[in-house]
């Protein structure tokens, strides 16, 4: 299995597969590379070389006390890159992964990137402040931190009902798909996954949006109870240059069943184009 060294001395994991242009696929909080497997495989298919990555603290990366926070992610993408010395690259993140490679992109991206794919991606802003009153309350987050450091395992796996809609009358997820969302949030260490959630709600990304000078397709599902479409991708393709938002109808947060199926088909044509 392949690792890499950040010049901090942290460990990260990351899986490489295929050959052709590189697309880049950056995971949700407390995931893993694991959540896009279906992606990889669909991408490495299709001709292009798929690599993804176990942020820090997540994963099998290094179980990392310090570093948990948007900066450091996005560095840390930006040192994997350049290791792998990718251009004409395609990234592509999904919720907490949506922010890391916006801000990636704006930030260090700049020769390397061609475009950009967020689904579900936390920018511009999750949490309520003056600039942003159309965000959820901190109290929101800090009830997910005290789920967290009273039982995460619980707490992870009541998760799953929001975060595939499992909740709503009609659902087909199945419970494999919660059982695997449960076992790749065990994987990250308690201090990574408290510190992300600081890093996911309250990260700022309107002046990355603005930065961003490549085309940017926006996916987000219109019944996501985790990053409502309203305060995250409506807003996003305002401020971006190159933006092609798509709303997916009845869709969740989470990837899955015929979500994923129609996502992972414009991801093709999107970076084909």
């Amino acid at each position: 299995m392949p690792y890499f060294n950040t010049t901090d001395g942290t460990e990260i994991y990351y899986t490489d597969q295929g050959e052709g242009q590189p697309v880049l696929l950056s995971h949700g909080w407390p995931l893993s590379s694991d959540a896009w497997q279906v992606e990889i495989k669909l991408l490495a298919d299709n001709g292009y070389r798929a690599i993804a990555h176990d942020r820090r603290g997540h994963g099998r990366s290094a179980k990392t006390y310090t570093g948990n926070d948007m900066d450091t992610y996005a560095n840390d993408l930006a040192e994997l890159i350049e290791h792998l010395d990718l251009t004409n690259l395609v990234v592509i993140g999904h919720s907490t992964g949506g922010g890391e490679v916006v801000r990636y992109s704006a930030q260090h991206g700049v020769g390397r990137v061609a475009k950009v794919i967020t689904v579900g991606a936390v920018p511009p802003q999750m949490v309520k402040t003056d600039s942003n009153p159309g965000g959820f309350p901190i109290e929101v987050f800090d009830d997910i931190r005290a789920g967290v450091l009273k039982d995460a395992s619980q707490f992870y796996k009541d998760l799953t009902e929001a975060f595939f809609g499992a909740n709503r009358a009609g659902s087909t997820v199945s419970q494999g798909a919660k059982d695997e969302f449960w076992r790749q949030g065990m994987l990250v260490n308690l201090a990574a996954a408290y510190d992300c959630i600081k890093a996911f709600s309250e990260t700022d990304f309107t002046e990355d949006l603005k930065a961003l000078d490549v085309p940017i397709f926006l996916a987000h599902g219109d019944d996501d109870q985790i990053v409502p479409i309203d305060a995250s991708a409506m807003k996003s393709a305002e401020l971006v240059k190159h933006g092609t938002l798509k709303v997916y109808p009845g869709a969740p947060h989470g990837i899955y069943g015929g979500f994923q199926a129609e996502l992972d088909q414009d991801i093709l044509a999107f970076i084909a184009k």
